[in-house]
């Protein structure tokens, strides 16, 4: 989780493919709606972020029930966005991606992503209700190489008694 550019479909993609397991884009689950609400430089809203939740969270808990392990990278920015995550799935463990903004911008201006324009990073910011001591998860520095991130979550979810 984290804001846009912090690294999450990276981060994630190297969890999945260092534990084989499925690597889940929410990105990809969004709504034409929302994808050109956000690409016009509107931030999106609660109301709008609702039905996107709900439709990570189904696939989230149709994979588990497959027996399939996930890694997902989704901006669940507020608390009660994870909270909507872990209606699905209550042992979710959540991987807070966290650095400063002009770091995180450096990495969105060098980028192109197809509909979250840079102008949104600080709307992300202003948003985001980082991780509280009693969520399952760890939050993360940003600037860490990806392999330290992934060593860092994995030693995380090893120390988990229901891991």
């Amino acid at each position: 989780m984290g804001v846009s550019g912090s690294g999450k479909t990276t981060v994630g993609r190297a969890m999945a493919e260092r534990w084989g397991d499925e690597f889940i884009e929410s990105d990809k689950l969004h709504s034409a709606s929302d994808i050109h609400k956000m690409a016009s430089g509107t931030p999106l809203d609660d109301d709008d972020r609702l039905p996107w939740l709900h439709a990570i969270g189904g696939k989230l808990r149709d994979e588990a029930a497959a027996d399939r392990r996930t890694v997902t990278a989704c901006s669940a920015l507020k608390r009660e966005n994870r909270n909507v995550l872990r209606e699905y799935a209550p042992g979710a463990f959540f991987v807070e991606l966290d650095g400063p903004l002009d770091v995180v911008r450096e990495r969105v201006l060098s980028r192109h992503h197809e509909f979250m324009p840079p102008s949104l990073l600080e709307s992300q910011y202003a948003t985001l209700e980082p991780l509280e001591p009693d969520e399952l998860g760890l939050r993360v520095d940003v600037t860490l190489h990806v392999d330290e991130i992934v060593d860092l979550v994995e030693h995380a979810l090893a120390a988990q008694p229901l891991h």
